[in-house]
């Protein structure tokens, strides 16, 4: 055969292989099956008993009846005595911040960040929001975990919050706040953090009478600027009269519980006719005081595995305990803590949307992990059902951040995020730390 006739067959076998290989059919992804399992899938519904959820890829393909046949070739894991809920979004974190007992920007590197999205993603928290303490290096993190190319919870991030001048956080706490004083100050700010695609954007409104506080002029243009960016606001607030005027200025979230009074009619009917999310963050006034005493939780498994190392040991050393008990303030803490109870109660009552949110990641009480499970409960103790705190927990907060067309819930189509559970939290909230399994993208995470 000459070499002409050679390249020729050459040319012809590699047509068929081409044209064969367009014919042949394209491989399948073999299905799993999780079977009779309890569903809770976050949007409020009852839990659905004896169930199969059948993944394929990184996204639920279907939910079967009870006793319907799995199918063909799938991979069947038998799930019964198990509860399936969504993985859980955190309305309001902080990242990069802890380390031991200490917290502060000198702790802010990539490698304290990853460990701490692997933290939260163990205890079943898949998607956290950094509100305002963060730094330059976020931002190609921040795109990296989005794409799916960091380890651990996937974040978005406000960047740098606003705040007053000399305010609220302090400097040496919150290093790359900006910090703008009059309104063409504030619209410069929102430039600055809209040309970083930051997914929100965080002010601090709030202080004591001793503290300089951003102004409602500042804030307001602030607000307003970051609207016609494309942004969405959170506000870290604390007094009624602020969140009043924050709400009428249009901030899209009340990232802390309104705590110095009850809310009334005026400014409930004006949260929901808005359709601002209100985040308790219930947990932190809880910690406030909580340590003078014994807290249910403070010898629990899963809250000491929370903690960074050495803040167990300080929390139940008798220096803290009494530090704790002699707080001057410790009988306002504690009514502040009721009236955020009564608020939630009467906001969630109203129909205002709930998102779940610890400030996790600020304190070194604030443990990442185990504070997102503490808050459902302490929900559930402010008047709301189990099963409206969950859907606060996952769909809510998907919706806040508006990821919600793949998170948040268990439906056909969504990606497969979600925690195995051995008791079903919709009974007793508290059955969300019995976690057995982490599921991300349709594969069983290693423990």
């Amino acid at each position: 055969m000459n070499l002409r006739r050679y390249l020729v067959l050459i040319l012809l076998l590699v047509i068929v292989y081409h044209v064969n290989a367009q014919q042949a059919p394209a491989a399948t992804t073999r299905s799993i099956v999780l079977k009779n399992i309890t569903l809770i899938d976050g949007t409020g519904a009852a839990p659905k008993k004896k169930v199969s959820l059948v993944l394929e890829g990184d996204r639920i393909k279907k939910i079967l009846a009870p006793g319907a046949p799995a199918p063909a070739n799938a991979r069947v894991i038998d799930g019964t005595g198990k509860t399936v809920m969504p993985s859980m979004v955190n309305g309001h974190g902080h990242l990069g911040l802890l380390k031991g007992n200490k917290a502060g920007p000198e702790n802010y590197s990539q490698s304290n960040i990853i460990r701490q999205l692997k933290k939260y993603e163990s205890f079943g928290i898949s998607q956290v929001l950094s509100l305002g303490t963060d730094r330059e290096i976020i931002f190609p993190l921040r795109n990296a975990s989005q794409h799916g190319q960091l380890p651990g919870a996937t974040f978005y991030t406000a960047g740098y919050g606003l705040a007053a001048k000399d305010g609220t956080p302090p400097a040496a706490f919150a290093d790359k706040a900006l910090r703008p004083q009059t309104p063409e100050e504030a619209v410069k700010a929102i430039q600055q953090l809209a040309a970083l695609k930051v997914d929100f954007v965080k002010m601090w409104v709030d202080g004591d009478s001793t503290q300089p506080r951003l102004q409602p002029a500042v804030y307001e243009a602030a607000i307003a600027e970051a609207h016609k960016q494309g942004l969405r606001v959170a506000a870290h607030v604390y007094y009624l009269e602020d969140a009043r005027r924050l709400v009428a200025a249009g901030v899209d979230v009340l990232a802390h519980s309104i705590r110095d009074k009850e809310v009334d009619a005026a400014i409930i009917n004006d949260i929901k006719a808005k359709g601002t999310y209100y985040i308790p963050t219930l947990c932190i006034d809880d910690f406030n005081f909580a340590y003078a005493d014994q807290p249910e939780w403070l010898n629990d498994s899963l809250f000491k595995a929370s903690l960074e190392p050495g803040v167990w040991e300080m929390l139940i050393s008798a220096d803290y305990k009494k530090q704790q008990q002699d707080d001057p303030n410790r009988q306002k803490k504690i009514n502040a803590f009721h009236t955020a109870q009564r608020n939630l109660h009467k906001l969630d009552s109203a129909g205002v949307k709930i998102v779940m949110g610890t400030d996790s990641g600020a304190q070194p009480v604030r443990a990442q992990g185990f504070s997102e499970h503490l808050e459902l409960q302490l929900m559930t103790e402010a008047g709301m059902t189990p099963l409206k705190v969950l859907t606060a927990a996952t769909r809510n907060g998907a919706q806040m951040l508006h990821i919600d067309s793949d998170y948040g819930t268990l439906q056909p189509g969504k990606k497969a995020d979600f925690i195995v559970l051995s008791g079903d939290p919709s009974q007793d909230i508290r059955n969300t730390r019995k976690i057995v399994e982490v599921w991300r993208g349709g594969k069983k995470l290693a423990k």
